[in-house]
């Protein structure tokens, strides 16, 4: 697997929801639940900070050898991240009516990448191309 196309788009996909939630986040809590009260928007530009530096650490890596010993815990990191991310998606998919089809591209495009990490953690590093 071309580790370079997964960094890349994981970083592109982490960094768009980062300046999503760090600049939008008012805008975003109107359109999904029209409430927007300050703990939750400083929550929501907190995790934006989050996605932003993921995404950035992930662009910053994507020219090394992603599953080596150097780079397996980026790899684990993003695969907890990925991964986690699936099942507390998949559980409010569930328990929810409103947004189903928002919640069900996130879910896909996280499950998409946890087993792309997945797959490069189970396997021995190759040759970047």
């Amino acid at each position: 697997m071309n580790t370079k196309i997964l960094m890349v788009s994981s970083a592109v996909f982490l960094v768009a929801m980062g300046i999503l939630f760090s600049f939008f986040s008012q805008e975003i809590m109107i359109f999904l639940n029209g409430n927007v009260d300050s703990i939750t928007l400083i929550f929501l530009q907190i995790l934006g900070s989050l996605y932003l530096g993921f995404g950035i650490l992930n662009w910053m890596a994507r020219t090394n050898l992603i599953g080596g010993i150097y780079s397996k815990p980026l790899t684990i990191g993003n695969l907890a991240h990925f991964g986690i991310s699936v099942i507390a998606l998949l559980k409010i998919i569930f328990k929810t009516q409103t947004h189903v089809e928002i919640l069900i591209l996130l879910t896909i495009t996280y499950a998409i990448f946890a087993i792309c990490f997945g797959y490069v953690f189970m396997k021995n590093p190759g040759k970047l191309i």
